[in-house]
């Protein structure tokens, strides 16, 4: 019994200790860095894999999730992408422009302003469901995976170009025409009311 315990007990070391070994005379040499396109990108299973990071990269696929991008002066502030979101990353505030304020690369006019549109991207999943949602497709995925920073609120990035001024200037755009319309209203119904 004893001996069978250690004879178990040599070859499981010895197993381990041979793997250890193999690993140990093939770090001589390293891997071809391949793309991952490439047909025997999976069939190297000799030589070192330590990337050198950051003057070595290991290759990323074309589709992969990544950072998220928002081009700005696409996005016609539908809400769509935040409302798709599963963990609230993406935060969103329009203010409704008083009129057309433009167009999109893809012909959509643009009447609302976007005040404030940020993106944490410490609480995104990179599922992707905010850009397949999203109509003009300003909002997309990049293939920047490297976002290190030292304190996390830099992980909050924002894509608005609205100033705070700029954003309660239009506010009040907004109010002004809105009691202008209230007060034509208003006037319309005396009016109607004196030819009764």
């Amino acid at each position: 019994m004893i001996l069978k315990k250690t004879i178990r007990a040599i070859k499981t070391s010895w197993e381990g200790l041979s793997l250890t070994l193999r690993h140990f005379f093939a770090a001589g040499h390293r891997r071809k860095n391949i793309d991952i396109k490439s047909d025997n990108y999976f069939a190297q299973q000799e030589g070192l894999v330590t990337v050198q990071y950051p003057k070595e990269k290991i290759p990323v696929p074309e589709v992969g999730r990544y950072q998220l991008h928002v081009e700005i002066n696409d996005c016609i502030v539908c809400d769509l992408c935040a409302k798709a979101c599963p963990v609230d990353c993406i935060e969103i505030e329009s203010i409704k422009a008083t009129g057309p304020i433009g167009q999109t690369s893809d012909g959509s006019t643009k009447r609302l302003y976007a005040a404030k549109f940020d993106i944490d991207m410490a609480k995104c999943l990179y599922c992707g469901l905010c850009t397949v949602v999203c109509p003009t497709e300003c909002i997309t995925m990049t293939n920047q995976y490297d976002r290190s920073v030292t304190n996390v609120s830099e992980l909050t990035y924002k894509f608005s170009d609205m100033s705070p001024a700029e954003a309660e200037q239009k506010r009040m755009e907004l109010a002004q025409q809105q009691a202008a319309k209230l007060a034509a209203k208003e006037a319309a119904a005396k009016a109607a009311k004196k030819e009764e």
